[in-house]
């Protein structure tokens, strides 16, 4: 498997969860990791072409969004893309305007549900409080709590049906206690920015997620649970390989986006001109006008690198019944007739020989028609930038829960085929 050692990938893709409670976090440590490895940060309002050139290994960070680039030392303004995408956010619960709240003895904050969370799943777990915070100078401050609140159930004493038929109200049951006294949430918040008060705060961008860490466990050790697996996992495999990938004939893009649990209609969204903007620049900066352009991006692949299903083992008729992959049976080929994911037969054959070439199995996954399909930034790429797509990513359990489940093995396999993906082409 590419030499991939899938016990250090898993503890590595731990830290890594670990550093990135927030889209925010996620992005400054891919940055701060690219840093470490020696790559140089664009700035969006300079003339690049002062630093893009052949050789080079830039970043650029755009909210909670990060792509990073490593050109090989014969890039010119036709060279095709391989671009990685992926995304840095996960379902969960988001602070309001005025999130101070209190009633009957308890200090609360006030949130609102992000995306699609199994709500179930986040009520009596100890819970982060994570993001940005802007002053009111514009500066921007990253901030987290540690273990800070937390959302309780009814006990079963005051709802006899709670296993039966529990549905939770989306606004009065998921408002997360704080205490019984002391400073309110966001006052708390500036505090951890090193702000005097939350009257110095103007913004913020805040969202919650599970404060325990991740871990490994199971009968064999070979199960592992974190919070935002989806789609950290994926953005982990891409910044492992980027690192790794001496590319050659094409330049190696890792593309992790925000908001692709809302739609990807944002600036630092896979619906946005981020990535367009910056594989136009880079062109240009390499000498190159429109024509070069297209022809660059003829000749260039994306992987959209997205967490998948595996087959649940209590409830395996919600699956396929002949296409059911398993957890440790590999990275999957994620593909759909209606194109909700991008995969075609050329897509096809060649994750194939990447996987091939990486020393890694892979497992082709497709839904059961009676079950309404996802989706991922994978056909919003192939039809804002006409770039040729394919869907992959890990097998997981309970995808959206606070805390999700995959194999030890199959992050650092999808990082080998990535690595095959960036490096050359088979």
């Amino acid at each position: 498997m590419s030499g991939m050692d899938a016990t250090g990938h898993i503890d590595d893709l731990g830290s890594f969860i670990s550093a990135s409670p927030s889209s925010y976090h996620a992005a400054a440590e891919v940055a701060r990791r690219l840093g470490d490895a020696g790559y140089t940060t664009l700035d969006e309002a300079a003339d690049w072409r002062e630093v893009v050139r052949p050789g080079a290994r830039l970043v650029l960070v755009r909210d909670g969004a990060v792509i990073g680039l490593a050109l090989p030392a014969d890039a010119g303004p036709a060279t095709p893309f391989r671009v990685l995408g992926a995304h840095t956010d996960s379902p969960t619960f988001k602070l309001k305007p005025r999130p101070a709240l209190s009633a009957h003895g308890w200090l609360q904050a006030g949130v609102e549900v992000y995306g699609g969370p199994i709500i179930a799943s986040w009520f009596d777990r100890e819970l982060e409080f994570a993001g940005r915070l802007v002053d009111t100078a514009g500066t921007v401050h990253l901030v987290r709590t540690g273990p800070f609140a937390r959302i309780p159930h009814l006990a079963v004493h005051l709802d006899r049906d709670v296993n039966t038929s529990f549905a939770p109200d989306r606004q009065r049951d998921v408002q997360p206690i704080l205490g019984v006294s002391g400073p309110d949430v966001l006052t708390h918040l500036a505090r951890a920015g090193g702000l005097s008060s939350a009257g110095d705060v103007a913004g913020f961008d805040v969202v919650s997620v599970d404060s325990a860490a991740p871990a490994r466990f199971g009968a064999d050790g070979s199960l592992f649970a974190a919070a935002r697996l989806d789609n950290l996992s994926s953005v982990h495999a891409g910044l492992t390989a980027l690192v790794r990938a001496a590319p050659a004939g094409a330049i190696a893009v890792l593309a992790a986006f925000d908001h692709e649990e809302i739609g990807s209609e944002s600036r630092s969204g896979a619906a946005g001109p981020l990535l367009s903007d910056v594989l136009e620049r880079v062109s240009a900066a390499l000498g190159g006008d429109r024509s070069d352009l297209a022809r660059a991006i003829f000749g260039s692949w994306c992987l959209s690198a997205d967490a998948g299903h595996a087959v649940h083992p209590n409830r395996p008729e919600r699956h396929d019944p002949a296409n059911r992959p398993v957890a440790g049976g590999g990275p999957l080929l994620k593909i759909n007739a209606n194109q909700r994911y991008t995969t075609d037969a050329v897509g096809a054959a060649l994750w194939a020989r990447t996987c091939e070439k990486a020393g890694v199995p892979f497992q082709e996954f497709v839904s059961n028609n009676a079950v309404p399909c996802g989706s991922t930034i994978g056909p919003i790429t192939a039809v804002r930038i006409g770039i040729p797509t394919l869907d992959v990513g890990t097998p997981l359990l309970s995808m959206h829960s606070a805390r999700e489940l995959c194999h030890v093995d199959d992050p650092a396999r999808l990082s080998a085929a990535a690595e095959v993906f960036f490096t050359g082409l088979p």
